[in-house]
């Protein structure tokens, strides 16, 4: 017996757990589809079965929307009672009562709200977004006023402040942040990228930047004011890119406070990441002059000497005077350091600007042969010499003094990116030479690098050699490409122009016509003529807008005027011009995510440009 009244039992519970189911399904299918009368009594049914808020929710809105108003109100009165802490529920009521037209009912409702505030910041706090969520800005901010005389030891400034940034309030919000700030200076890093989201700080003349500049000055020049403000400050410069006064006042708060130069380094950094390397060797210099007794002075000489050698090689942008300056400099910071394995990516930066800038290339293999030398240097080290080396005797000429010197590096690394990178370059010397079927097949190795950035590289040189060897029957045209690209890597520029010009001139219709556009584009970089490349890839857009390389010069372009014209408008032309017309490039993404920095764009689908 006790067994079939157990049976029955079970089979009840799962007849009735299938019934709820297809209640709380119907519920749903009427209520999606706006039929709430016949939506309201499986809702009824269902939350006195299961009291959840979602269901409370449903039924609530289902009997609001019936019009049945004096359930409705019942309801929620009844939930209020039983859930005193919840305070959104009495916002709800006041809401309520407004919708249908009940005023007095609803300012009785919000004024007992403010009356009742209990000593409870989190209730505070939730009754405030409640009231914000339903844009009861100015009774969301009584709360407030009445919550910090309640709780006050509580700081409800990040409260005011979201308030405030909400009414349009921009210099009460500024001054909530930067209250909390001088009692919580830790919080100053959060507070900044808050005020990152809400300020527009990109214009030194705009209202935004100017409340924030004064309020930090004004806070900063107080008495024994925290050191946070003038961090602020030089913070702020920096976002606006204005790192002539983040010098200035970085500079000013390093004397002030007697320091070690941290600051002001970490600032060069920031200025070589902006590109503005001017200011950056500013503040190396500085650091540099507190004296050799400074933990930071090593890295500081470093970093102006690697500033220098950026602002060459990136840019572009030296006379023979500078270079020799530049040599010099790094000749007396070596002699002052030492010729160490601590300094060698100084010798090679060094060795670098004699060859390919200095026209040196000798007296740097020299250098570089006696870096081989020094004690204690690693593996990696000595791969890294060698492969400087073999990069200078490909500009040299001495092509098959490099390829062994690759192939060195080849065979010690085979697995690592540097080894990688050697058998590729190895790979370029026999394409150099002519021997397009070795490079080839060693072209195909490379396709599987774990580099993505070498098997790109050997992906595209393969695609050169596939597409264009064997086109006519002497491979002239091919291997005048090919000589011409090594000219290039010597610096021969006018000789490599005039290979250029003889496939024009006997193939005109040869396919390698993009590439030698694309090719003369990179050679003018190269050099620093920034107008004259810009010139050659709208050409190969122009004349070749469906080949391969059309995304590749429109991507070229868009970084020039980016990166080194600063033209943000011409940038955005172009990087828009390449997210809508080549959808399908690798450059896509790039480019999307530039507009965005470009536009200053801070939460933006990337659909939108």
């Amino acid at each position: 017996m006790k067994i079939l009244i157990v049976s029955f039992l079970l089979l009840f519970s799962g007849f009735l757990k299938a019934q709820t189911e297809t209640d709380i399904q119907l519920a749903q299918h009427y209520y999606s589809t706006g039929e709430f009368d016949k939506a309201v009594s499986y809702y009824e049914k269902i939350f006195n079965a299961s009291p959840t808020k979602v269901y409370f929710n449903r039924y609530f809105e289902c009997l609001v929307a019936t019009k049945d108003y004096k359930n409705a109100e019942k309801l929620i009165k009844k939930q209020i009672s039983q859930n005193k802490a919840e305070v959104e529920l009495k916002v709800m009521l006041g809401q309520f009562y407004e919708d249908i037209g009940q005023t007095e009912k609803a300012e009785k409702t919000y004024k007992e709200l403010v009356d009742e505030i209990p000593d409870n910041p989190a209730q505070i706090i939730s009754l405030y977004q409640a009231l914000v969520a339903k844009q009861k800005l100015e009774l969301a901010k009584l709360v407030l006023d009445k919550g910090k005389k309640v709780a006050s030891y509580y700081p409800f400034n990040f409260q005011f402040a979201d308030l405030y940034s909400l009414m349009g309030n921009k210099k009460e919000m500024i001054r909530e942040y930067l209250d909390y700030i001088e009692t919580q200076p830790g919080m100053a890093e959060s507070i900044e990228a808050a005020l990152a989201m809400r300020l527009d700080l990109s214009n030194s003349e705009n209202q935004d930047y100017l409340l924030l500049k004064e309020q930090l000055l004004t806070k900063s020049q107080k008495m024994n004011a925290p050191v946070v403000f003038s961090e602020m400050l030089i913070w702020m410069f920096t976002q606006n890119k204005n790192f002539e006064g983040a010098y200035t006042q970085v500079i000013a708060l390093d004397k002030r406070f007697k320091g070690d130069g941290y600051r002001v380094y970490d600032l060069g950094n920031i200025c070589v990441e902006n590109k503005n390397y001017s200011v950056a060797r500013k503040c190396f210099n500085y650091v540099i002059s507190l004296g050799e007794n400074k933990e930071i002075f090593v890295p500081a000489y470093k970093a102006l000497l690697n500033t220098r050698f950026l602002e060459i090689t990136t840019n572009r942008n030296y006379s023979q005077t500078e270079i020799d300056s530049t040599i010099l400099t790094y000749e007396l910071a070596l002699n002052r350091l030492g010729r160490t394995r601590i300094t060698l990516p100084m010798i090679i930066e060094q060795t670098m600007i004699e060859a390919f800038y200095a026209d040196k290339a000798e007296k740097a293999k020299t250098e570089l042969n006696e870096a081989l030398k020094i004690n204690g240097l690693t593996d990696i080290q000595k791969a890294q010499v060698k492969m400087q080396l073999a990069d200078i005797n490909v500009l040299s000429g001495d092509i098959w003094e490099a390829s062994i010197l690759y192939m060195q590096v080849d065979n010690d690394f085979k697995f690592e990116p540097i080894g990688q990178e050697a058998k590729y370059k190895n790979a370029r010397v026999f394409y150099f030479d002519g021997e397009f079927d070795f490079a080839q097949s060693q072209l195909n190795v490379l396709k599987e690098s774990t580099s993505k950035m070498i098997a790109n590289d050997a992906m595209q040189l393969s695609v050169i050699i596939t597409d264009n060897y064997g086109l006519d029957s002497n491979f002239q045209a091919m291997s005048w490409f090919a000589n011409a690209e090594l000219l290039i890597e010597q610096h021969k520029y006018k000789e490599a122009f005039d290979l250029f010009d003889s496939i024009q001139k006997n193939y005109p219709y040869h396919s390698l016509a993009d590439e030698i556009l694309f090719r003369k584009g990179k050679a003018l970089e190269m050099q620093g003529q920034w107008q004259q490349a810009i010139d050659y890839y709208e050409d190969l857009v122009k004349f070749h807008g469906k080949d391969i390389l059309a995304d590749d010069a429109i991507f070229r372009v868009a970084d020039i005027y980016e990166n080194i014209l600063t033209d943000k408008e011409k940038a955005l032309e172009y990087y828009r011009r390449l997210a809508i017309d080549y959808k399908g490039s690798l450059f896509s993404a790039e480019a999307r995510k530039r507009i965005r920095l470009l536009r200053g764009d801070k939460n933006i689908s990337n659909d939108e440009l």
